[in-house]
């Protein structure tokens, strides 16, 4: 298997601010403790955060999926240079009945954008753990995933 580390940075006292976490996966043991500099990928939950700080981490490779309802072309236009999947994780999590959890359309938007894990590995994670509804939390995965794919057929056509 894959080695992983993950961390989170919290903002502030307040309650409300951001959160930023932080994962590293690698085929060899990750020895590094520091913040991530340069992010390969980036999965943003809300997209009023694609800002600055969170760019920061972004290069002209770094895939960004974003939880947004606006299309590509928008984000085209408003970060030129960033390669930007937007996935309305909020209507699919609606459609399944999840409400306002947009966890598991997210996790299979991100999912196929970086290609890793398969549908199937998610899917059989999803059914085994999700603390409620799973089989709404897969519905959801599997249409983040979809939407993730179809996004990446358009912009390689």
């Amino acid at each position: 298997g894959r080695q992983v580390q993950s961390s989170a940075s919290y903002g502030g006292a307040r309650r409300g601010t951001p959160v930023s976490s932080y994962i590293r996966i690698d085929e060899r043991p990750i020895r590094a403790r520091c913040d991530i500099e340069q992010a390969d990928a980036i999965l943003c939950f809300d997209a009023s955060l694609l800002e600055a700080r969170l760019l920061g981490a972004a290069c002209a490779d770094t895939l960004i999926v974003v939880n947004s309802a606006r299309d590509a072309r928008h984000f085209a236009a408003a970060l030129p240079g960033y390669r930007v999947v937007p996935v309305d994780g909020l209507a699919l999590a609606r459609r399944h009945g999840l409400g306002r959890i947009v966890n598991s359309a997210l996790l299979g938007a991100f999912a196929r954008a970086i290609e890793a894990p398969t549908l199937e590995v998610l899917g059989r994670t999803i059914v085994e753990q999700a603390p409620k509804q799973p089989q709404q939390n897969l519905a959801a995965c599997e249409d983040g995933y979809r939407w993730a794919d179809a996004q990446l057929q358009r912009s390689a056509a």
